[in-house]
Parts: structure tokens; C-alpha cells; sequence
């Protein structure tokens, strides 16, 4: 009996999914359902391939040399690894937040501007509203609204981190992909980008990779546990916390390996 995937259900699928860089196999038949409008964290060692199955989301590998994928990956109803499927189409919809922030050297306002212009965006009125409504969003706007003309390059690492968090807004995504956003910030500024989080998925679904189990517990709905480039276990996340299926899991969670 063939399934027929609910769109509404899960907006992103990955179906027996294997990623190699040349010849080192980095996923190994990854499969996971991801439902709208929750926050999943991805969680283990360093070089589990958490990082690495993210960007399959926004076919962030394509650009990397000898980078090959089999299986598929799902977004809503349709496969993104078709043959014409357009990759800046996806991006538009999937956005990502680096480790890093990585603002542009440009003005908070330009910072937040430029993905519209480049989509051909060049109401002034429009922008503005755009660029407001991104740092409403981002919990940014009182902290730089007089500020807007400044170079971002002067905000703090948190706000920096919020900017570029906005500035993924500004297009309108669907998908908030976020590869260990506060890795590089303060406990003060992680609170504040974990209580964005919160936010975000009234409006957003959000896919954060952690080292930090903490964090996980308390920002995620669902939690996935990778090992070695596969999917050792995934589920909600007070499940995956208290009741761990899979003995890797508890080791980890319990802090007695990884």
C-alpha cells in the first residue's frame, strides 16, 4: 500500500537519506518527520552530522565540491532533490542562521533591506515596513530603532545574532534553519535568542542544532539523537529527555558518553 504523505502533517520528510563528502559517508540512511510550526533540535557528538543534515534542508551541500546525495528529502509534498527543482527558490523558503553572526557591512537597515531588493523590492514605503516588521519579530526593534543607519557591524554579538535572524525574516520564509546560533554568545543574549525561539514558531518552523542539551530541553518540541551519521532516535523531546528508547541516547543524555 503506497502512503500518501499529508502535507499539513509534516513540512519537511527525509526519506533513507546518505550524504558523502568524496568518500567519506556522512548520513547514513537518515529518516525523520518534521512537523510545521514546532522547534526540533538535532543533537550529539561533533561530527554526528547534525550540521551536515540541516543543510541537505536548504541544499546548502550543493556547493560543496565533491558532495554526493542519494535518498530524498521532502519539503511539504514535494522532493527538493528533483532535477528542476531551483535550489534559490527552496532558499527563499528555508532560511539559516549560522554558528557565527554574520552580519553585512552595511546599515541595520540595509542588512534587513537587501533580500527584498534583490527579489526586486525597491518601494521605499514597503522596505520600511518590511525592515520593522522583521525586527519586531526578531525581539530587535527597540534595542536599534534609532539606529537604524548605523553600521550593524556596532551591535553586540547577541543583537548581531537577532539581526541576521530578522534579516531571514525579511523574505518571508516558511523553515528558520539555526546551526548552533548562540554557540558564540553570552548567557544573557543565548536567553534572549532561546526566548525568540519561542516566539518564532507561532509563525515559523524552526530546526536548531545544539551541542548544548540544555538548551534543547528547554527550547524543542521534538528532539533527534544522531550518532556516527545516523538517526539513533527521534521523538518528543520530554521522551527523549526522561524515557530514552535506545541505550546510545540515555549514555549521552546521562552524560556517560559523547
Amino acid at each position: 500500500m503506497v502512503t500518501i504523505m499529508n502535507k499539513e502533517e509534516y513540512i519537511i520528510q527525509t526519506k533513507d537519506l546518505n550524504l558523502w563528502y568524496n568518500e567519506n559517508q556522512a548520513l547514513i540512511d537518515v529518516n525523520l518527520n518534521m512537523k510545521p510550526n514546532k522547534v526540533t533540535a538535532l543533537i550529539g557528538p561533533s561530527g554526528c552530522g547534525k550540521s551536515t543534515l540541516i543543510r541537505c534542508f536548504n541544499r546548502m551541500n550543493d556547493v560543496i565540491p565533491g558532495c554526493k546525495i542519494k535518498g530524498h528529502v521532502y519539503y511539504h509534498d514535494k522532493d527538493m532533490y528533483e532535477p528542476k527543482v531551483d535550489a534559490v527558490e527552496i532558499r527563499k523558503k528555508i532560511g539559516m542562521v549560522f554558528q557565527k553572526p554574520n552580519p553585512f557591512p552595511k546599515s541595520v537597515y540595509e542588512n534587513i533591506a537587501y533580500g527584498p531588493r534583490v527579489q526586486g523590492m525597491n518601494n521605499k514605503k514597503k522596505l520600511d515596513e518590511i525592515v520593522e516588521k522583521s525586527l519586531h519579530a526578531a525581539a530587535l526593534w527597540d534595542e536599534v530603532k534609532d539606529r537604524l543607519n548605523d553600521s550593524a557591524m556596532g551591535l553586540s554579538g547577541g543583537q548581531q545574532q537577532r539581526l541576521c535572524i530578522a534579516r531571514s525574516l525579511a523574505i518571508e520564509p516558511e523553515i528558520i534553519l539555526m546551526d548552533e546560533p548562540c554557540s558564540s554568545l553570552d548567557p544573557i543574549a543565548t536567553a534572549k535568542i532561546e526566548d525568540l525561539i519561542n516566539k518564532l514558531k507561532q509563525n515559523y518552523t524552526v530546526i536548531i542544532v545544539t551541542h548544548n542539551m540544555q538548551q534543547a530541553a528547554r527550547v524543542s518540541d521534538y528532539t533527534a539523537y544522531m550518532y556516527l551519521g545516523k538517526m539513533i532516535e527521534y521523538g518528543k523531546t520530554t521522551q527523549i529527555f526522561e524515557n530514552p528508547k535506545e541505550e546510545l541516547t540515555e549514555k549521552y543524555i546521562t552524560g556517560r558518553f559523547g
